[in-house]
């Protein structure tokens, strides 16, 4: 991989005496979509909420442009440009959608980029402008998600932490979302560090994989490579093989010897 934007080195991270993560390392360079596959309890929204501040590590660093951010407040992370849109959207529903919307940049005093971004926003999400005047609670689960993403890049993001887009949503509207995901990097040069259950869209999505596996990553590979891979295909993209399957589970057995 090229030169890191972000390098994360080694982070473990505890819920009490709980070890969620378990020395986890990874990179993403400038303009770079990667992802981290893994199953539910893998440790994956652990890791992004560790990245963004929300949850402390107990070893290792997390270098953003150089700098050491570990254990660094979350508003302080999101000023250096990391911006963190969580699992399950965590909208306020009281709020119209266009007070979400600016509630991402209110560290931001550029009035005119402020404009600038919220309409680059209703462009790639038109359904949000229809109804910016309208309560945040009374969208449907797509356009949280819209509104959710869409809130991120009001900070103007040099990194964008996605936790499962594809929650909850219909296949047509992942298919919507993941388009807008790869048009803001292309556009606009975000790098992402993107957690998703729905494999075959990440790994189409993103430019590399990792996979975690209890606290720990055990693959990393360019997503091409991932996607060609028989345990992969096997055990996230549900291709499985009967006259192979004993031998790709103990080959995946060995990785933790």
């Amino acid at each position: 991989m090229s030169e890191s934007l972000l390098r994360v080195d080694g982070i473990q991270t505890f819920y009490g005496p709980i070890q969620a993560v378990r020395g986890v390392s990874l990179d993403v360079a400038p303009g770079q979509i990667v992802t981290v596959l893994g199953a539910n309890g893998a440790g994956k929204t652990t890791v992004l909420r560790t990245i963004s501040g929300v949850l402390d590590p107990e070893h290792g660093q997390i270098l953003f442009e150089g700098r050491n951010i570990a254990s660094m407040p979350p508003d302080q992370v999101m000023k250096l440009g990391i911006c963190h849109v969580p699992e399950g959207r965590e909208t306020f529903p009281f709020l119209t959608v266009k007070e979400n919307l600016m509630m991402g940049a209110y560290t931001r005093r550029d009035t005119a980029g402020i404009n600038q971004d919220l309409e680059l926003c209703y462009e790639y999400f038109p359904r949000l402008k229809e109804r910016q005047h309208q309560r945040a609670g009374l969208l449907s689960g797509g356009e949280q998600q819209m509104m959710a993403i869409s809130r991120a890049l009001m900070g103007r993001p040099k990194l964008l932490l996605l936790d499962e887009p594809s929650l909850g949503l219909s296949p047509l509207l992942v298919q919507q979302i993941f388009g807008i995901i790869k048009r803001i990097n292309q556009e606009q040069g975000v790098a992402i560090l993107l957690v998703e259950q729905n494999a075959h869209i990440a790994l189409k999505t993103a430019h590399f994989g990792y996979v975690l596996e209890v606290g720990r990553i055990v693959t990393a590979d360019p997503c091409e490579t991932l996607m060609q891979r028989a345990d992969i295909q096997e055990f996230y993209l549900g291709q499985k093989e009967a006259g192979v399957r004993g031998q790709r589970r103990w080959k995946r057995k060995r990785l933790w010897q």
